[in-house]
């Protein structure tokens, strides 16, 4: 499916989806975590609760893309390390408010630390000032896409600030 100034859409996805696995993995792999490392889930389960304030268990399972069920493992863990603290909402009485401790913060700062040093290096020896500016530029527009809806439609939309936050 080309586009009228020439770009075949599905090439474009294909090569910015692979060069985003790609740069996942090698992010993955060089933050290594401290003595109790936080698993991808939770890393985006805090950086969620950084950027966004409180949430409840149903608004980070539709931000995550998951059932509330599947992240009531991932909650109690972080509960129980002391990286999040859950409140009655005063909103909705039958929810939780969960916000991010000070550990939590800590945790997720260290999380990614040892992965920006390294993407920070690599961008700095691999590409040129005006590279990295229009990677500064792409990273919006990846934003941008990551909050639209799918083309299908069975994605809900997020409005603009909401969703996977940049961890730090």
């Amino acid at each position: 499916m080309t586009t009228a100034d020439g770009v075949d859409d599905l090439l474009l996805a294909e090569s910015v989806r692979w060069a985003v696995s790609r740069l996942s993995s090698r992010l993955r792999a060089e933050q290594p975590g401290g003595e109790r490392p936080l698993t991808r889930l939770g890393a985006s389960v805090l950086a969620n609760l950084a950027h966004s304030g409180p949430l409840t268990a149903s608004k980070l399972a539709a931000i995550e893309g998951l059932q509330v069920q599947s992240l009531t493992r991932v909650l109690n863990e972080l509960d129980e390390l002391g990286r999040i603290r859950r409140s009655r909402s005063a909103v909705d009485a039958r929810q939780q408010d969960i916000t991010i401790t000070d550990s939590g913060q800590d945790a997720l700062r260290e999380h990614v630390r040892d992965g920006n040093v390294w993407l920070a290096a690599a961008l700095r020896s691999s590409l040129t000032d005006a590279e990295r500016a229009v990677l500064e530029i792409a990273a919006g527009l990846l934003r941008t896409v990551a909050e639209s809806t799918s083309a299908t439609g069975d994605t809900p939309a997020l409005s603009r600030g909401e969703g996977a936050a940049p961890a730090l």
